[in-house]
């Protein structure tokens, strides 16, 4: 900054655009520069802008993240579809969504039925909700485990036992099995769970059972894809339905279940 002269007509040099001001017109910003009123700019907030500190705890006793219970999904109206003499079964999600895809189940999934309200095909609502009970007594490593009926269970798959321990939790026990004989499940492997959407869930523990406990079994499904054309002329891949296999053939070609019908995790508790 320059300065010359001195009294009422003394002149200064603007310290920002180097022009010559009247003295008494000047004043002096915040970083010490020397300007015009006219010139001045305050001081940015940008330039300090406040320390950033960590977001606050809301919760006293904070619990991390935990891997959440699978979800039934609810199906189609009537979503069971059987053919006279065939042991598949077309299980349906929705009506052909053309394009959309909102099947979230995966090839090799376990799957359990809920809420069946009637025969479809012959089919009866036990065989498609696979529920019996415990016959015999078992130890937490067990491996064969005999049922009360076992007729309707697929030759190999995922069942779960309920149980409730003496303090009132629900420690249910996911089991894979490997063979059926008459009404026994051979070579299964304790405290383990089934797939489910694709993935895996976190393992059960293994523990004894009473005879007369509840046992739920599952089918293992098959996706089933479909394509259509995009605008671009492209091949899209989407599904709303799968299929799984009876242990016996249905007696006829039919479309049932009733509404409000759940597909979901075999162990709908872990």
């Amino acid at each position: 900054m320059g300065r010359f002269a001195s009294g009422k007509y003394a002149k200064a040099i603007s310290d920002r655009s180097g022009l010559e001001f009247p003295y008494t017109e000047m004043v002096r910003e915040w970083n010490g520069s020397f300007v015009h009123m006219s010139e001045y700019e305050e001081k940015q907030p940008q330039l300090q802008p406040r320390a950033k500190s960590a977001d606050p705890q809301g919760l006293t006793r904070a619990r991390p993240a935990r891997t959440e219970f699978g979800t039934p999904l609810v199906l189609r109206d009537n979503p069971f579809s059987t053919t006279s003499s065939g042991t598949s079964v077309t299980v349906f999600i929705s009506n052909n969504t053309d394009g959309i895809d909102n099947n979230p189940f995966q090839t090799d999934d376990a799957i359990r039925f809920t809420g069946v309200k009637s025969a479809t095909g012959g089919v009866s609502v036990d065989r498609f909700k696979l529920e019996t009970t415990l016959s015999a007594n078992i130890s937490s490593s067990a491996t064969t485990i005999s049922l009360t009926d076992a007729s309707n269970f697929p030759s190999s798959g995922f069942i779960v036992i309920e149980k409730v321990d003496t303090n009132g939790n629900i420690v249910d026990e996911t089991i894979q099995y490997t063979g059926k004989s008459s009404n026994d499940l051979t070579g299964c492997t304790r405290g383990t769970a089934s797939p489910l959407y694709g993935k895996t869930l976190s393992n059960t523990t293994a523990g004894s059972h009473n005879s007369g406990a509840k046992v739920f079994g599952s089918y293992i499904i098959t996706r089933t894809n479909s394509t259509t054309q995009d605008a671009a002329g492209g091949t899209v891949t989407y599904s709303f339905k799968f299929s799984f296999s009876l242990a016996s053939a249905a007696s006829s070609t039919d479309i049932g279940g009733g509404t409000l019908v759940f597909a979901g995790p075999v162990n709908q508790r872990a």
